[in-house]
């Protein structure tokens, strides 16, 4: 059932919106323990994620080409990893700038991907539909 999305960006972006929403948790957090002595705070490596993901895609495309896919499970299991290894950073120093910053960063690439989303699915119905 899910072949034709597979096919697709969609898992990627799927992977791009869970990694953001669960990075947009722990940067809420750091925000939150701003005035807490002692906090460390917490965030995803976006690198880590990025890597992971470009991986995945390219794993994926291979498995296409050789004409047999990957389940969603193995799509997914690449970025899932960079998803769970949080990181502290080395010293109290929760900054109120740094962290907006990454926050409106964090909200950027969810943003982008929700709008690459919304292109694909429309894209895709109008293939259904039959109308351009």
């Amino acid at each position: 059932m899910f072949g034709i999305f597979n096919t697709t960006t969609i898992p990627a972006l799927e992977q791009t919106l869970s990694f953001s929403q669960k990075r947009h948790e722990l940067l809420a957090g750091n925000l939150a323990n701003l005035d807490t002595p002692g906090y460390r705070a917490k965030d995803l490596d976006v690198g880590d994620f990025q890597n992971a993901l470009a991986e995945s895609i390219d794993t994926h495309q291979k498995a296409i080409d050789l004409g047999q896919p990957l389940t969603r499970d193995e799509i997914r299991s690449g970025p899932r990893d960079a998803m769970e290894q949080v990181v502290f950073h080395d010293q109290s120093d929760v900054s109120l700038e740094q962290q907006v910053s990454e926050v409106a960063k964090n909200e950027h690439m969810h943003a982008l991907a929700i709008t690459t989303m919304r292109s694909q699915f429309a894209l895709l119905r109008a293939a259904i539909t039959e109308r351009a």
